[in-house]
């Protein structure tokens, strides 16, 4: 749950992108693809979270390679592209097999639905983790994408978890 409340940190701060909004059109984006793709939000939660758990280590590979400020540019040209050769260089084809096979056998979700759905699905976790980019005109480090970084593994991937409150957090229940 913490990466959650990075989330919410990235919200609060003025000098970075994270609006209430954008977490809105992010939270839709995954309620739309389970939709879509017949999951429950149990599923996709499960899905999001081994799904974090299995990028954070190719993430951290590109954070090294290329620096953050390299990745986070990466991650920026893909966010929302949906475009299948930007997520071939961001995430090689070999890869990106050895992350749909750990994904279906956490999940039980087929890897050919996997497979269909990672062009939606990076580019939307992309989003996620660009709400703590620095707005234009000030500087600064993406501090939601430097947690996902740096956490422990499985203590911070939870992106299912984040999702989850996420819904909570722009859905409240009505009080009685």
């Amino acid at each position: 749950m913490s990466l959650f409340f990075d989330v919410l940190t990235a919200i609060n701060n003025p000098n970075q992108q994270g609006s209430v909004e954008q977490l809105g059109t992010v939270v839709d984006s995954f309620q739309q693809l389970a939709s879509r793709q017949g999951l429950d939000r149990a599923q996709m939660a499960l899905l999001l979270d081994s799904l974090g758990g299995a990028l954070q280590p190719v993430l951290q590979d590109q954070a090294s390679a290329l620096g953050v400020v390299g990745l986070e540019g990466l991650l920026g040209t893909l966010a929302g592209s949906g475009s299948l050769g930007l997520l071939q260089v961001a995430i090689p084809r070999p890869i990106q097999r050895e992350i749909i096979q750990a994904v279906a056998q956490q999940t039980g979700v087929e890897a050919d639905q996997i497979q269909a759905m990672l062009p939606q699905l990076l580019p939307a976790i992309i989003g996620l983790l660009g709400l703590g980019s620095a707005k234009p005109g000030t500087s600064g480090p993406n501090s939601l994408l430097e947690a996902f970084l740096q956490s422990p593994p499985g203590q911070s991937t939870d992106l299912g978890t984040v999702i989850t409150f996420a819904s909570r957090f722009l859905n409240p229940p009505a009080q009685p």
